[in-house]
């Protein structure tokens, strides 16, 4: 009979440790054992050869005990005996096992028989939650979305009837011709216009809010064009350009007036271009545009579409190319700094490095086993994806596994991002924590508590080293469904401070150029600027729905923001 060497089999060991991951143990044993002398050719050894060799053993054993010579009943399958019992007992122990068991399956041949039925139930069940697990994520948010569009039309009806029992009472209390404050002038004509029809401002923010936070209408212009709710919006990085995303199948392009332009509602043709993602009539919620992303010399936008499909257009909104190979939804996008390669994150559980130039993928990077929630470039050819498999994963384009594993979280890893400099790595997730992580080593450095509910998204501040304002502190901030944003001192990991002023879930965070102030958009219609050196709120909108993103312009003069109410809104800062 052949039997295996001890050579042999520390070869296999070491192999099964290196192909596991565990790199140092791999070390230790190939240097105590002396691998690098080994003659075997490692090229002949199939990947899980040891694995292959103790299965098959136990699989011998399993069979040496279940034949006999005067068996008849070989159609029953071989499941009475487990690993365990197949190691740790003989031959004749084994057999004296396997008839008790086929007694006792005699007699319960009937309960068997339901248990197997149950086993199927359980399985056929299985098999349907997992066919639904890519929607996952996005229903979560189109939960919220859908709850946010029930309540908006009872809201706007409670609100117009409000305002016109106040304009009752101003009639009868003051002459007609009086000229009103500057205050009064906004909340009227704001329901007279019909544009924002929801509630004033002062009603939905915290009593903390003073009046003369309020921005006023005339430094406000409101893009009207989409027919859904508009889930995503990016300034251009050099020039006036605003990209947003909609439920509709479109993203489109708005050329956005300076500050001594008019302000007011804008839907001229002549102000927007429409980036159409379906053709003739097919089920356009299959074309969703979920992220949108500008190369950094801001002259193609790249967008991730429901249908799998990632697109390129240029400045004048003209498809140059579409990148399909993902099976799953898109729910997230980047370009690298230099701009050659695009990284998209799927529901299909993978992530795929586009070569922008070749309009073909590079490379797909299957590690995960639920979708692929965020991506994040670390530096121009490495980066970080998260998952609902709770895992992050650091990969680097030409390697076949992941460089780095960062295990810990114990819910969806809902966004990752990476500090300026690319050493540290922030996540949050829908276990209530945020984590930063070093590459230096595999556990998180600081693990972040503060919150009470699901973190849906995170950011870093533009200051520090590596950034344009090098002599101010590294922080990061996270938005959570406790209606929070928390600052957090990133060396000593403790929180700096506690942002609390909305009434419903943060979805979207972000930090002014300058790096010294924040916006924050949430489902209770507003969006909030805070000052980070006073921890208050200095400006403060409310619109007529839920807002899914906001974002600062490269000057830090505008900020745009885009709500549930099919609008897309923009906000002179500096006013």
């Amino acid at each position: 009979m052949t039997s295996i060497t001890s050579v042999e089999l520390n070869y296999l060991v070491f192999r099964y440790l290196q192909e596991s991951g565990f790199i140092h143990s791999a070390f230790a044993l190939g240097y105590e054992a002396g691998i690098n002398k080994c003659p075997i050719d490692g090229n002949l050894v199939p990947p899980a050869a040891l694995i292959t060799v103790v299965q098959k053993g136990l699989q011998y054993l399993e069979m040496e005990a279940n034949l006999s010579n005067n068996d008849t009943d070989l159609d029953e399958n071989f499941s009475f005996l487990q690993p365990l019992d197949l190691i740790t007992k003989d031959v004749h122990e084994l057999r004296q096992i396997i008839k008790d068991k086929r007694k006792s399956l005699l007699k319960d041949k009937d309960v068997d028989k339901e248990l197997e039925s149950e086993r199927g139930r359980a399985r056929e069940k299985e098999r349907r939650e997992s066919e639904v697990e890519c929607g996952r994520a996005r229903e979560k948010e189109r939960l919220e979305r859908e709850k946010e569009r029930l309540e908006r039309d009872k809201d706007h009806d409670k609100d117009r009837d409000k305002i016109e029992k106040e304009k009752e009472r101003e009639k009868q209390h003051e002459d007609p011709d009086m000229v009103m404050d500057q205050d009064e002038k906004v909340h009227v004509n704001q329901g007279e216009a019909g544009v924002f029809g929801g509630p004033e401002p002062m009603d939905i923010s915290t009593t903390s809010i003073s009046q003369s936070c309020e921005i006023s209408s005339s430094d406000v212009t409101i893009l009207q064009g989409h027919t859904s709710e508009v889930c995503a919006c990016a300034w251009n990085p050099t020039g006036s350009l605003l990209a947003s995303g909609s439920g509709d199948s479109t993203a489109r392009i708005w050329t956005i007036a300076d500050s001594s332009s008019r302000s007011g509602a804008q839907s001229s043709p002549l102000n927007v271009l429409v980036l159409k993602h379906v053709k003739g009539r097919t089920n356009e919620k299959s074309k969703d545009v979920t992220t949108l992303d500008w190369n950094v010399d801001g002259t193609l936008l790249a967008t991730g579409s429901y249908d799998g499909q990632a697109r390129i257009w240029n400045t004048n909104g003209e498809l140059r190319s579409t990148l399909s190979k993902h099976k799953g939804p898109i729910f997230s996008l980047k370009w690298n700094k230099k701009g050659d390669y695009l990284l998209t994150g799927s529901c299909d559980k993978t992530a795929i490095v586009w070569d922008v130039k070749a309009e073909e993928w590079k490379q797909q990077f299957e590690f995960h086993s639920g979708p692929t929630l965020d991506v994040d470039w670390r530096n121009n050819v490495s980066f970080a994806t998260s998952s609902t498999d709770n895992m992050i994963f650091v990969c680097k384009i030409g390697e076949t596994r992941p460089i780095k594993t960062f295990a810990g979280h114990q819910g969806e890893v809902n966004c990752v991002k990476w500090d300026p400099t690319g050493s540290l790595l922030a996540s949050c997730s829908d276990d209530i924590t945020a984590k930063i992580w070093s590459m230096k080593q595999d556990k998180y450095v600081y693990d972040l508590k503060e919150h009470s509910k699901e973190i849906y998204t995170i950011r870093w501040s533009p200051t520090g080293p590596g950034t344009n304002n090098p002599n101010q502190q590294l922080v990061l901030a996270s938005a959570s469904f406790d209606s929070t944003v928390k600052l957090w001192d990133v060396e000593q990991g403790k929180l700096i401070n506690s942002l609390n002023g909305h009434r419903e879930p943060v979805y979207s965070v972000a930090f002014s150029p300058n790096g010294e102030y924040l916006a924050s958009g949430s489902l209770d219609k507003s969006m909030h600027i805070w000052s980070l050196k006073s921890g208050k709120i200095v400006k403060t909108y409310t619109g007529n729905g839920g807002i899914f993103e906001v974002c600062w312009n490269k000057d830090g003069d505008k900020i745009a923001a885009c709500f549930a109410n099919n609008t897309v809104c923009v906000l002179d800062f500096r006013k």
